[in-house]
């Protein structure tokens, strides 16, 4: 089963990255601005502000680098959640927007499908300024790909203090609500970070239709993951929505266990030159797609069907000497595999097709007791059947 290769579209790209800046900025500052962002998104989070797109290098040093990455991720998500039904007009709800990162994600997706009739999107952001260039490339990409059928209308709002809300709630019910990189930005310094993020996509819930989506996307460090983790654990506590993906079950996270565990995606991507040159200028490398992220409903739809047998991998694997091994997940908490080399088999070969994200089924894991002591290492014997369900 082939992995599914990330791209954004060449005329999507043009549509970024014709300049839209005054004054423009040269490749070795933009260069410099990119790096002095990724140091603020990794680094130095504590003195992180969504303000940062008000600034004129800062915002295009983003749509330059960081739109076209974030945005490929979004539509590998919106690729995988399900077939939306038939309906007239469908509508988008993007929190949290920054340059449209999301809106204009929804867009192409949109236009690609060619299944629905018309397109409605809302986007709602705390920077009046990256939603007049939200607009700006919204319009761009129109013309240039002939859309005509799609509407975009835009929002200022806090999202700490959900005044917004009101003003988008006659534009809903929405049957996509999209946070992209948002949830880690907001009640950083609160009493309760978690309770507060929560109640967002609490409130992001009661704008959804009854079958609708909502997307969550966050940074894959280990903090903004734990913190996406526990904010899950909450709303499925507290049965407020259930989860189409990447979770094949619905107990507590198997990740916060241990307090240095988290989970999060490795996706293959093609990254367009623009970002190979700044790449190459900063000394990094954007050779696949990181993050973490929820699809969550209200219909209980998931991705595949939920069986003991059935797991998702959530580490790469592994090669060690004479085996291969990796970390599984389901409704039994995560647990370690290997196959020797030795064993490996034709009823086992799609075991050398793992990666992280796949979903896997595996007929029988052995966990062998030495010194009566059961082993935490599960085995996958020469004749056990082993399948890949579904590639990340």
């Amino acid at each position: 089963m082939r992995r599914l290769n990330a791209t954004v579209s060449p005329s999507l790209l043009d549509a970024i990255n014709e300049p839209v800046e005054t004054p423009r900025f040269s490749q070795e500052r933009l260069a410099r601005a990119v790096a002095e962002l990724s140091r603020r998104f990794t680094k130095d989070r504590n003195h992180l502000s969504r303000t940062y797109l008000d600034d004129d290098l800062l915002r295009a040093a983003y749509l330059q680098y960081f739109l076209p990455v974030n945005l490929a991720k979004i539509q590998l998500l919106l690729n995988e959640m399900p077939t939306p039904e038939p309906v007239e007009r469908f509508s988008v709800l993007d929190i949290g927007s920054g340059p449209g990162t999301g809106t204009l994600a929804a867009l192409a997706w949109w236009h690609q499908q060619k299944l629905l009739n018309a397109l409605s999107v809302t986007a709602v952001d705390g920077s009046s300024g990256a939603l007049r260039q939200a607009r700006q490339l919204w319009d761009r990409y129109c013309r240039m790909a002939g859309i005509q059928e799609a509407d975009l209308q835009t929002y200022v709002g806090n999202l700490e203090r959900r005044e917004w809300s009101e003003q988008v709630r006659q534009k809903g019910p929405f049957d996509l609500v999209i946070l992209s990189n948002c949830l880690n930005e907001i009640h950083i310094n609160g009493m309760d970070p978690i309770e507060a993020k929560t109640g967002l996509v609490v409130e992001c819930l009661s704008l959804l239709t009854p079958a609708g989506t909502i997307m969550i996307v966050e940074p894959a460090l280990r903090e903004t993951s734990r913190a996406l983790h526990q904010v899950r654990d909450r709303l499925l506590q507290e049965k407020r929505c259930t989860i189409y993906s990447p979770c094949l079950h619905e107990g507590n996270c198997p990740a916060l266990v241990k307090p240095d565990d988290w989970c999060h995606e490795e996706r293959a991507w093609e990254p367009p030159v623009s970002i190979r040159e700044i790449d190459e200028e900063v000394g990094f490398i954007k050779d696949a797609l990181k993050f973490s992220y929820l699809l969550l409903r209200k219909d209980v739809k998931t991705i595949v069907d939920r069986k003991p047998d059935v797991y998702r991998v959530v580490s790469e694997l592994r090669v060690m000497k004479g085996e291969k091994r990796a970390w599984l997940c389901n409704e039994q908490g995560r647990q370690e595999v290997g196959r020797q080399d030795r064993l490996a088999s034709s009823h086992n070969e799609a075991f050398d097709q793992w990666h992280r994200g796949a979903i896997v089924q595996i007929g029988k894991i052995v966990h062998k007791e030495r010194k009566g002591k059961v082993s935490a290492l599960g085995r996958i014997e020469r004749d056990m059947a082993v399948q890949l369900i579904r590639s990340a």
